[in-house]
């Protein structure tokens, strides 16, 4: 993953695909208003024309569901349909509003769709009107359909959202890592190089052939940089603590400081050498811009690992590179020391 990554595209709703399919199952109670045509007393075309309007408005209804409809019209079309058959069933015509409210409810765009639904869950209070003798109490049995319709649209306005904000807080904690990495990586190339370029301009009177090879090292460590950079950015870099422990000894003694290691990688937990790699780096870069020490102790043990230096100690608040590193030590659940070594600073890193 990198900062610049979009959040990745919510899963794929399942209503969007199979909401035809559940409208069609609905259809079923649309045997309440065909039944009311086969029992009204009108003419047999007036009845075949109200069936065929029925249809239609099953049709439509299906069609709504579909991306490639426009709602509006889906809708539109159903109420032309049902307004048909209102001279054969009469206010029968109520039992439509559940499939106009869910249609509404499920397609329509926000906040048109909360109009809409209040609109036709009013409708069935005309069955209150007591009209052809229609059941008074029908607008019951309406009411608790339209509410689940307003609810699968809620839910699924609430898991967009949800999922925004998790895209969003991936992005933040992509940032955050790519800020750390670099600077971990940066900080400690720009030393190393700081550090060579000043042992060079020392021997090249003393010793010319000698400042040559700090030069070239000089060379050879830009482009080491400039690679962890762009992999860091690629987020493709990952920390070998096995190189990190072989290079941690020529940057210290280049800045003159004594290195001593007890301990091997193979004591370490495979799990967590990713981490234990650049934590050896950003105490390392510690210690040779701030710590102006004679010597260095790296431990190295099952349960994380010990850096300690003889120099000046730490003061002041703790910086990025300790700041980043605590973060990630606390991802995995450890936990980071910082501890005068009397004389100088004790780094300890306790893993799970």
């Amino acid at each position: 993953m990198t900062a610049s990554r979009e959040a990745e595209p919510l899963p794929d709703n399942p209503w969007e695909k199979w909401g035809w399919a559940f409208a069609a199952i609905w259809l079923v109670f649309l045997a309440f208003p065909i039944i009311a045509v086969a029992e009204s007393e009108v003419p047999v075309a007036l009845k075949v024309g109200a069936w065929l309007c029925i249809a239609g408005f099953a049709v439509a209804n299906v069609l709504g569901y579909s991306r490639r409809r426009n709602t509006w019209v889906c809708l539109a079309v159903m109420v032309a349909l049902g307004l048909a058959t209102l001279p054969v069933i009469g206010i029968g015509v109520i039992s439509y509003a559940p499939y106009l409210a869910i249609l509404s409810a499920l397609e329509l765009p926000s906040p048109a769709w909360k109009w809409a639904v209040g609109f036709w869950a009013a409708f069935p209070l005309l069955s209150l009107l007591d009209l052809d003798n229609f059941p008074t109490f029908f607008f019951l049995m309406l009411w608790p359909v339209m509410i689940g319709g307003v609810m699968l649209r809620i839910f699924g306005e609430r898991e967009e959202l949800a999922h925004a904000v998790r895209g969003e807080h991936a992005i933040v904690a992509e940032r955050e890592r790519v800020a750390r990495d670099v600077h971990d990586v940066l900080g400690h190339s720009l030393t190393a190089l700081s550090v060579k370029a000043e042992l060079a301009a020392r021997l090249v009177d003393v010793d010319p052939a000698r400042a040559k090879e700090e030069l070239e090292s000089i060379q050879a460590t830009a482009r080491q940089a400039l690679a962890e950079v762009r992999a860091t950015v690629g987020g493709l870099r990952a920390g070998n603590l096995e190189a990190e422990l072989a290079a941690a000894p020529q940057v210290l003694a280049d800045a003159g400081v004594i290195t001593r290691v007890e301990g091997s990688v193979a004591d370490t937990d495979p799990r967590h050498r990713t981490l234990l790699a650049w934590v050896l780096r950003e105490s390392v870069t510690n210690v040779v811009r701030h710590a102006r020490a004679r010597s260095v102790v790296i431990e190295l043990g099952p349960r994380g690992i010990c850096v300690t230096d003889d120099g000046a100690g730490c003061s002041g608040s703790e910086g990025n590179g300790l700041r980043g590193m605590r973060e990630r030590v606390s991802g995995v659940g450890g936990t980071l020391a910082v501890s005068p070594a009397d004389p100088g600073t004790r780094v300890e890193v306790a893993l799970p």
